[in-house]
């Protein structure tokens, strides 16, 4: 009995083995068919789409940027095809030694390796870098055939940037650099992410930089069927890239040239408006640099040249670099003592060659002319003594009032980035600016020089010219425009970048009438009559001496006794035809003394070039570049027939470009 209820027990047990077994198997062949059910099912189309991916690729075809052009069309920034040879890091044998190898069998230089090691703080270890650009055929034909010899390094044909003018209008232009990680973290946070996958360069600074959206374009697509090597077999579908957007800019690359040149050696700004449209003619900034040192990575011995200077080639004057105007204030002084109702054309006031206020004297040049004066002969012999007492009767309150909606102190909303706001001083912006109580306060004695233009006053050139533009516009004030259409790469359809709507500051014709006759009288018989005499137009102006360094009460300026970076600058500002104005300037050139000296000369030359088509010769731009000249010496050249030094690739887009069909007639050239 006891071996039959074992025997039971037994079968029992297998029994419940079995069973276990059994649902085991049951479960997992249950489990598995879910799991089929889910893969073949749920999933289907997720996981059909990755079996797709693993046998294609998809390459994405970076556009050609598109060119940047004069009014005139003469091409400014162009691109051109070159091969790189390329290292990324993380697929080397050790970077240094594969480096070392390559010296042997191309040129590679220690300003090579310099710029490479400059690539490679700024980028990621798996990114490809050049090391090398613009190989020779005998180069990339070397390096082919010892390919299999450096894993990690290839060569790559890639687009350029290229300037072909070099230093000319740098400022204006700006330039391209390689997509740094700040960004590129900008880039993967906007909607354009997918618009600049394979791109490595973008604009910097200036035009390049402002219409960065236009000149990119937009990003093609390719697919590609790949091996299991990863080795692209065949394309398989295409979508190409669309390039970008041609920029057409308002300035003259001509007149840019001839007032660089004028500048020569000196550091200084000059800005030219078209006063009818607010179209920037010229927009000088000296000294200047070369673009193409930034496309390729500038190298640490150009950056350190351009970055330690003490004449901040960098540095964009016309639209970053601040002044006080000097003189050249008097004349919107006036329009404000005029509109304000606080003196007449005709009040009479004494000028002794000073005016003490408070117990505090405060001068005049020695050379300047006293006696009595109205407006008219205050501005044409740019009385001190007149404007000291004007600003004290009118208040720093009243004259900022009047003198913001003219742009002084003020963004004026050129389409380029950067553009600083200078100080247009109030009791406010005192109150604001400064931080300790006994600094808040606003002293009647600070008003004074602020009449001449002088204490808290500092402007950019962008403001001044934009203020004097306004002024001969008859009180109508147009926003400053550098770039005044965009032309499709595709269609060659122009399209005008339409300017805003005009403002009109309401000032009377009459009151604008006393200060432009006083303003003909300064070109006429004031201060820079000599520099205007024979002039085939009727111009109107104010020259300016401004203090780069505060004088102690009791010192006198010399500069003979002056380091020449402490001495006055010289400034001008102007328009013609006075009755007609087509051309508004000012213009500064940094501790070169009187404005009718250097400032002066330049804006002649300007003006004959823009409404005569008059070009110096030789010998007179000599003598300007160097502050010996006043009116022009000897027989000026046809500005139109001077040889422009084209670029022959430069030379073939700018012929491309002007048989381009437009959306509308081509704009007339500029009255000459």
């Amino acid at each position: 009995m006891t071996e039959i209820r074992n025997v039971e027990a037994d079968l029992a047990r297998f029994r419940t083995r079995v069973f276990a077994v059994s649902a085991m198997v049951l479960l997992c062949f249950a489990l598995l068919t879910i799991r089929l059910f889910y893969l073949q099912v749920v999933r289907h189309d997720d996981l059909r789409a990755q079996a797709e991916s693993n046998r294609t690729s998809i390459v994405p075809i970076v556009p050609n940027r598109g060119l940047i052009v004069d009014r005139n069309g003469v091409v400014l920034a162009s691109n051109y095809s070159a091969y790189t040879l390329e290292i990324t890091p993380s697929k080397t044998n050790g970077l240094e030694q594969t480096i070392d190898e390559l010296s042997k069998v191309m040129d590679v230089t220690v300003r090579d390796r310099r710029r490479f090691k400059k690539l490679m703080e700024e980028s990621r270890s798996f990114e490809s870098l050049p090391i090398r650009t613009r190989l020779t055929d005998t180069e990339v034909a070397r390096f082919a055939a010892q390919r299999f010899r450096f894993p990690g390094v290839e060569i790559k044909a890639r687009l350029f940037r290229s300037y072909p003018y070099g230093e000319l209008a740098s400022h204006v232009i700006g330039y391209i650099g390689r997509i740094n990680q700040t960004e590129k973290a900008k880039i993967e946070d906007d909607e354009d992410q997918a618009n600049y996958r394979g791109t490595e360069y973008m604009g910097k600074l200036g035009v390049e930089q402002s219409f960065e959206t236009q000149l990119h374009g937009i990003t093609g697509v390719e697919r590609v069927e790949t091996s299991a090597g990863g080795r692209a077999m065949r394309k398989l579908a295409s979508n190409p890239s669309t390039p970008g957007n041609m920029v057409v800019l308002s300035i003259d690359i001509k007149l840019q040239k001839l007032v660089e040149d004028m500048f020569g050696e000196r550091r200084g700004a000059l800005v030219a408006i078209d006063p009818q449209t607010g179209e920037v003619l010229a927009f000088v900034s000296k000294p200047t640099f070369d673009s193409n040192l930034f496309v390729e990575g500038i190298d640490q011995e150009n950056w350190a040249m351009l970055n330690e200077s003490l004449d901040k080639p960098l540095l964009n004057r016309a639209l970053r670099g601040t002044y006080p105007p000097g003189s050249t204030y008097k004349p919107f002084m006036a329009l404000a003592a005029l509109e304000t109702g606080k003196r007449s054309p005709s009040a009479l006031v004494n000028d002794p060659g000073f005016y003490m206020f408070g117990g505090h004297r405060f001068g005049s040049p020695e050379s300047d002319r006293k006696g009595v004066f109205d407006m008219r002969a205050a501005i044409v012999h740019s009385s001190n003594a007149y404007f000291y007492s004007l600003a004290n009767e009118m208040g720093v309150d009243t004259m900022h009032d009047f003198m913001k909606p003219l742009g002084f102190g003020q963004i004026t909303g050129i389409d380029i980035n950067g553009e600083v706001r200078g100080v247009l001083p109030s009791t406010e912006w005192k109150r604001n600016y400064y931080k300790r109580p006994e600094q808040k306060k606003w002293y009647a004695g600070e008003t004074i020089s602020l009449g001449i233009g002088q204490g808290y006053n500092s402007f950019t050139m962008l403001q001044i010219a934009h203020a004097v533009s306004t002024m001969a516009n008859g009180g109508v004030k147009h926003k400053p425009q550098l770039v005044i259409a965009t032309q499709d790469a595709s269609t060659r359809v122009r399209t005008p970048v339409a300017p805003e709507p005009a403002q009109v500051l309401g000032f009377k014709p009459e009151n604008i009438e006393v200060v432009r006759n006083a303003m003909v009288a300064v070109t006429q018989g004031g201060t820079s009559a000599g520099v205007f005499a024979g002039a085939g137009y009727l111009s109107a102006g104010k020259t300016g001496t401004a203090q780069a360094v505060s004088l102690g009460t009791k010192e006198k300026y010399n500069a003979a006794k002056m380091e020449e970076r402490q001495r006055d600058h010289s400034l001008y500002i102007a328009f013609a035809p006075a009755n007609d104005p087509k051309i508004a300037l000012a213009v500064i050139v940094e501790n070169a003394g009187f404005g009718s000296t250097s400032a002066a000369p330049i804006a002649r030359r300007a003006f004959d070039y823009w409404l005569l088509d008059e070009y110096p010769n030789a010998e007179d731009l000599v003598a300007v570049s160097k502050g010996q000249a006043t009116a022009p010496k000897g027989k000026p050249l046809v500005a139109s027939t001077v040889p422009w030094p084209r670029n022959v690739d430069a030379a073939a887009s700018a012929a491309e470009v002007a048989s381009a069909p437009t959306s509308r007639p081509k704009k007339p050239a500029p009255h000459r």
